[in-house]
């Protein structure tokens, strides 16, 4: 828990360097702060959209890639002007709260349940309450986010639907405290099982040249749909916060060009992120 702690302090110091600290951030009237999910970041998504969204708009943005929670958090404290994030519970409490506006839904993947081949849980092909019950009955190493991330808070929803109390300290559960793709390492190093958003595991899969030591077991539940949203910070919170600019960015992200470059986005000619009919 200690280590946890030390490692959000670092998280907010290096935050509040990145997004308040620097000349250029504060004296460009045309720069988008974002607080978003490690997803979007880790895939490339960002990278390869950014271009695209500063050529048509004008508008330069830079984020920061954390747990929703921590997002969310950034936006409440004014941190951001806009979050793109995957937690819906969470947000729709942001918006409810008078922190946030104009929740807009813009695409989604989903969840997946991966372990190693040998699949000690046998959850192969089966539902996620079945595999989650084998796994908490077997007492067979689980590895969490642990780090109140989208990604982690659905995990918990999926415990509570699993009808099984949400695990902490039992010795075959592991919290992390880190991004995706780091957790997807020391899963892989336990010879566990953990919870992925299918994109970061397309990344994670390409990284291993498509050999990876944890497979996907578990997906295609209806249980696991994982929904992305732009949400502007209020300006009535925050005055500081360029509402403007965070509007541009949510309606370019729903324009249908640029959902054309977010479905032809893909690795290893798989594509990562699709677009949420309204």
């Amino acid at each position: 828990m200690k280590r946890n702690l030390f490692v959000v302090s670092l998280s907010l110091i290096a935050v509040f360097l990145i997004f308040s600290g620097s000349p250029a951030f504060s004296a460009d009237a045309k720069l988008l702060r974002m607080a978003t999910t490690t997803s979007t970041d880790d895939t490339g998504l960002l990278d390869y959209l950014k271009p695209y969204f500063v050529k048509e708009t004008g508008i330069d943005i830079q984020w920061i890639a954390t747990g929703t929670g921590k997002a969310l958090k950034l936006g409440e404290n004014c941190d951001a002007d806009v979050l793109l994030v995957h937690a819906p519970d969470a947000e729709k409490k942001f918006v409810a709260d008078g922190f946030g506006l104009d929740r807009n839904v813009v695409m989604y993947n989903d969840f997946v349940l991966i372990g190693p081949a040998s699949d000690p849980a046998g959850g192969k092909g089966k539902g996620v309450k079945e595999c989650l019950s084998a796994i908490s009955g077997k007492n067979i190493k689980f590895v969490s986010r642990g780090d109140k991330s989208g990604t982690h808070q659905a995990e918990q929803i999926l415990w509570k639907t699993s009808g099984l109390p949400v695990p902490d300290k039992e010795p075959w559960y592991a919290q992390a405290g880190q991004g995706m793709l780091t957790t997807i390492q020391i899963a892989a190093e336990q010879n566990g099982y953990t919870l992925t958003d299918r994109g970061t595991y397309i990344k994670y899969e390409y990284t291993m040249k498509g050999n990876p030591p944890l497979k996907i077991l578990v997906e295609g539940d209806d249980l696991l749909k994982n929904i992305y949203s732009v949400i502007v910070v209020n300006p009535a919170k925050c005055p500081n916060v360029k509402s403007d600019l965070a509007k541009a960015f949510s309606d370019w992200m729903s324009r249908p060009s640029t959902q054309n470059l977010i479905t032809g986005f893909k690795l290893s000619g798989k594509q990562l992120f699709f677009i949420y009919s309204k």
